[in-house]
Order: structure tokens, then sequence, then C-alpha cells
């Protein structure tokens, strides 16, 4: 028979060495790419780096844990007695607006609120400054840590004379008390409640310092159902405090 021309026989091979050029060169452009433009490991897309020793920033915002404050003790019964406790700044005795640092010429210092009336000392040594339903009682060291021992708590709770009605009264409540320590000196504070000889129901903030040996109270009375404006009264007073005698 007649032999088929070489040439026609060396075609095919020519064109399947032809395609595996091209099919390497893909390969090689595809794997070119993802060295180029596809993240490394342990990146996002976005550029942030994800490896494992890598610690997440987060961004969301920051809310501070809420506390709530202390509820008001209500009438359960005397000596309801808290932990000793240490305020953790010195009060800054600044006058709230609507109050006046009134220079008592007893010897004394204190912020009351702008129209009250001021009666002279009497003779329980009390100077009180009132209006209204409300009294700030003030005793400029009366008593004396030798006549009635160095415990604030204990003078308050059993020898304080300005809370010898919460003693005597059917209808009593304590609450809050707790003795505090500030500059040097030592003191006791005490929230009462109590029915006065008219039969109204009394709330009654109560501080008993003992400073230089002697012992000075600052007493805030109001009615039982206007507890704030008590307490509001009451801080006022006893963070502006100051024996100048």
């Amino acid at each position: 028979g007649r032999a088929e021309p070489q040439g026609a026989e060396q075609s095919p091979r020519r064109l399947g060495r032809l395609l595996l050029t091209v099919v390497l060169l893909l390969l090689a452009g595809a794997v070119a790419y993802a060295m180029l433009f596809m993240p490394k490991q342990g990146e996002r897309a976005d550029g942030q780096d994800t490896s494992k020793g890598a610690v997440p920033v987060d961004t969301a915002p920051t809310t501070p844990p809420r506390s709530d404050p202390e509820p008001t003790p209500t009438p359960s019964g005397k000596d309801t007695a808290e932990p000793d406790a240490k305020p953790s700044a010195e009060p800054d005795g600044e006058v709230a607006e609507g109050f006046v640092l009134r220079k008592d010429p007893e010897g004394f210092e204190v912020a009351v609120a702008s129209g009250w009336q001021r009666a002279p000392r009497n003779g329980q040594g009390q100077v009180v400054y009132s209006k209204g339903d409300f009294r700030l009682i003030v005793v400029p060291g009366r008593d004396s840590a030798e006549q009635y021992g160095r415990d604030p708590q204990v003078y308050q709770q059993e020898h304080e004379p300005e809370l010898q009605p919460y003693r005597d009264s059917t209808w009593a409540g304590s609450g809050g008390l707790r003795r505090i320590e500030v500059g040097g000196k030592v003191m006791a504070e005490g929230e009462f409640t109590w029915t006065d000889g008219q039969g109204r129901k009394l709330y009654v903030r109560n501080l008993a310092i003992l400073d230089g040996g002697r012992y000075h109270v600052v007493q805030l009375r109001g009615p039982e159902a206007e507890r704030d404006q008590v307490t509001r009264l009451f801080e006022q007073a006893s963070k502006t405090y100051e024996s100048t005698g």
C-alpha cells in the first residue's frame, strides 16, 4: 500500500503539545494572581488580622454598670444598725443654690435654706433654724466624751437628748445607722421616724460628731411624707457644718 505523508502524522502531536502549553500557562497565571491579590492567611479581606494570637477590637460603645440607689428605710423597729462606713472622699463643703452659709455667733457655721428664721440658743443648748414644718437643730459641743464615752453610735442611740422622742415614741423606726471617720473626726449618722406629741409622723436625719472631746449634733426634722426635702436640707447642713468656736 501507499505510505501516508510524514507531516500528517506529526500534526496531531504538535497540536497536543500546544494545548498542553496553553493549559500550563493558564495555571501559572492563576497561581500568580492568587499570590498577588488574594488575602494572606490570618487576614480578612478588609485587612483586619484574624490569626489566633490577635485580639479582636470591640468597637461597640461601652455603658458603665448601673448602680441603684439605696432604698430609704421605713419604720420597721428600732436599733437596725449598719456596718461601719468610711466615705471615699471628704465632703467638699460647697453650698447649693437656695442655701446660705450662716456663721452663727454660737461658734459654728452651717448651710441653711434661704429665708429660714433663727431662734436664740435655748436652755438645752440648741440653736434652731426653722421654716414651716421643717426644723434644723444644731447643738455645738454641749456634751462631753468624758461623760458619754467616745463612741458616737452609742451616744446617738442611747444618750443624745435630741433623739429622746424617738426612744419614747410608740411608733418609731430607724435605719441607715453608720459610723463615719473623716479628717480625725468620728461621726454617727442615722435616719429616724417617730410620732410627735400632736400625733404627726416625723422623718428625722441625725448626725452626731465627736470633735475635740465634745459632741456636736446636726439634726433635721420634717414631715414623714416629705422625706426627699428633709434629706436635701440635711445633706447641705451636715456637709457644711463646722465648729468655729
